[in-house]
């Protein structure tokens, strides 16, 4: 944490709203990722990072300044978006009826490349939406928010060790996942030789993020 940041947070735990407000600014893409990628929807996200915020603001006495703010947030966030899925659990989103999938959707034409791109990630995030939410949030805060295992750790209040069995278990069953996908029924169609490379090329990373080592 910078000493700018720092300045904000001891403010802030001193009562300035304004100070509470940088942090907000600071923080709001991480711990919007974080919401987006554990519940799978836009709005459901946004609702889950404002309430995020919201329970950050009135806890700020029961902060540890040992901790990094953005780890201690990312805790709040975890933790608010297991409560939503034990609620919903009953309900199963299909990846066809998930709202990902439509709000990445444009009405404006990609070159191939970015297209081939954005299939790649409404795959990723359909992956995800079927793990479990104790190894998909590990996942998401190594591989999207590039967070230590330290940091990881005390985020979820677990150890080291667990963090690392569970980023591995969570790749074998991304791999598994992804090994037994359902192939889409749609008509072949031609393709020349670069496209035929750049899909080989997008299902190589798929492969590469869900078989990479820790």
């Amino acid at each position: 944490m910078s000493q700018q940041e720092q300045a904000w947070v001891d403010a802030a735990r001193r009562g300035d709203r304004q100070a509470f407000g940088a942090l907000v600014t600071a923080y709001q893409r991480p711990v919007f990722n974080l919401t987006y990628r554990m519940l799978g929807s836009m709005d459901e996200a946004e609702d889950a990072a404002q309430e995020t915020f919201l329970r950050a603001y009135t806890r700020l006495d029961q902060y540890d300044p040992a901790l990094k703010f953005s780890t201690w947030l990312f805790s709040i966030a975890n933790h608010h978006c297991i409560d939503r899925l034990r609620k919903r659990r009953t309900t199963q989103i299909s990846i066809d009826d998930n709202p990902v999938l439509e709000n990445l959707e444009s009405d404006v034409p990609l070159p191939e490349g970015s297209a081939l791109d954005g299939e790649m990630r409404r795959e990723m995030q359909g992956l995800l939406n079927q793990l479990e939410p104790e190894y998909r949030t590990p996942l998401i805060l190594r591989y999207w928010e590039d967070l230590s295992y330290e940091e990881i750790a005390a985020a979820l209040a677990v150890t080291v060790p667990a963090v690392k069995s569970r980023l591995f278990r969570a790749r074998r069953q991304l791999a598994d996942l992804y090994q037994n996908r359902p192939m889409s029924g749609a008509p072949a169609v031609r393709t020349t030789e670069a496209t035929s490379r750049t899909r080989q090329s997008s299902g190589t990373r798929m492969m590469n993020f869900v078989a990479a080592g820790a």
